[in-house]
């Protein structure tokens, strides 16, 4: 009766079925690499980790549930060569991204990965529930506008980018982001100007972002995903660690914001059939990851309200269709 109650901000709602969860994550990636894989395997929630080979060859019709995370649909390899270029880990990362690619029967990375974002695209389109981390967020919605358009230097595919290549992109072709500005300069850290790292200046102490408030009864599908014991939530960074607002689409839901800058932290849409959520930053317990830290540590997070964001989504394709519709 309280539940019911018109004077409550609160509703019931039925999980039918635990969804069948994928996580697009490269073989031998360690559980650390990726907050979902980590916060999964916590909560012995079982999952299947695939990657370009089975989302080609049409698997993800199995799956309910697809997360990404750190990665990168673009062909850039992270946009890591400044930093990364000689040592060890990325040159065996791009040969054997390019011995996939050429496996697959494509030339360059770029266009294989390319694929591999439309497959995910019409996962989406037929009914599928994506949740993307750090730079799969912004590296998809990239890839996809950016569809037989060269925009890779030659240290990455071996030839120059199309000449005038912005003017080529095709944002209707995005889920989540418009007019957004390519990074051209190789050596950038950086894929564009959708990811608001580089201009935050945010002090960490004062890094937080609030989540929103609706309507439990009228609005169930942004309450189940953003329902969590606090509003306040500690900020923490990633390779994409949030989203221009001005830059989000305007049939996109914002869902979490950063009230010193504005900047959007965790948003959701619809496309198709199907739902996506986008949530900036890479390990919610670890403010700034980098590469060859040690794992975070669960056990000593127990109520972490930026892992509680995670698993809200893993809940969310459970629920009951016909209650989430009304």
């Amino acid at each position: 009766n309280e539940i019911s109650s018109p004077s409550q901000n609160m509703e019931s709602v039925i999980l039918e079925k635990a969804p069948k969860i994928a996580v697009y994550t490269p073989k031998g990636k360690q559980p650390w690499d990726d907050a979902v894989t980590l916060v999964l395997t916590y909560a012995e929630i079982p999952f299947t980790a695939i990657y370009d080979e089975e989302v080609l060859s049409d698997q993800l019709l199995l799956y309910d549930w697809l997360h990404l995370h750190h990665e990168d649909f673009t062909g850039q390899y992270g946009k890591f060569y400044s930093a990364y270029k000689n040592v060890p880990w990325y040159i065996e990362q791009k040969k054997e991204a390019e011995t996939l690619a050429r496996k697959l029967g494509y030339s360059k990375v770029s266009q294989e990965k390319g694929a591999v974002a439309k497959k995910i695209r019409d996962f989406v389109i037929g009914g599928g529930f994506m949740f993307a981390m750090c730079s799969a967020t912004d590296s998809f919605d990239i890839a996809l506008a950016a569809d037989g358009v060269d925009i890779c230097e030659a240290m990455f595919d071996g030839d120059a980018s199309e000449g005038n290549y912005q003017a080529k992109i095709n944002y209707s072709n995005s889920f989540a982001f418009k007019d957004f500005i390519l990074e051209r300069r190789p050596e950038q850290y950086e894929f564009s100007d959708i990811d608001m790292t580089s201009k935050r200046q945010v002090p960490m102490d004062k890094d937080y972002f609030t989540l929103m408030e609706f309507s439990a009864k009228w609005d169930p599908i942004p309450s189940m995903l953003c329902q969590n014991h606090t509003q306040l939530v500690k900020g923490f960074m990633g390779q994409t660690t949030a989203f221009s607002a001005p830059l989000i689409k305007s049939n996109v839901m914002v869902m979490g914001t950063c009230e010193l800058n504005g900047e959007a932290r965790y948003i959701h849409g619809q496309k198709g059939k199907g739902m996506f959520t986008f949530y900036g930053g890479h390990d919610p317990e670890d403010y700034q990851h980098q590469v060859g830290d040690p794992p975070t540590v669960l056990d000593l997070h127990p109520n972490s309200p930026g892992y509680r964001l995670i698993l809200n989504n893993v809940l969310f394709p459970a629920a009951r269709k016909k209650k989430l519709k009304t």
